[in-house]
């Protein structure tokens, strides 16, 4: 699947596409554990987030709701 990703739509090797999407996609993966972070330490904790929980990324400035 990662050599799919390494080439464009017309088949030609494009590594600044792929870059980019890689770092997305370890993006989501760390935000993804942070929640999963987040949600356990409540549990221990013995409590339970119930609202919405944004989070702002210091290195792309994306938000995630």
């Amino acid at each position: 699947m990662n050599d799919n990703l390494k080439k464009n739509g017309d088949g030609y090797y494009d590594p600044t596409a792929y870059k980019a999407i890689k770092a997305a996609e370890e993006e989501t993966v760390k935000f993804q554990k942070l929640l999963d972070t987040i949600f356990n330490i409540c549990e221990l904790s013995g409590f339970h987030i119930e609202g919405r929980i944004t989070i702002k990324s210091k290195n792309t400035g994306r938000i995630w709701r």
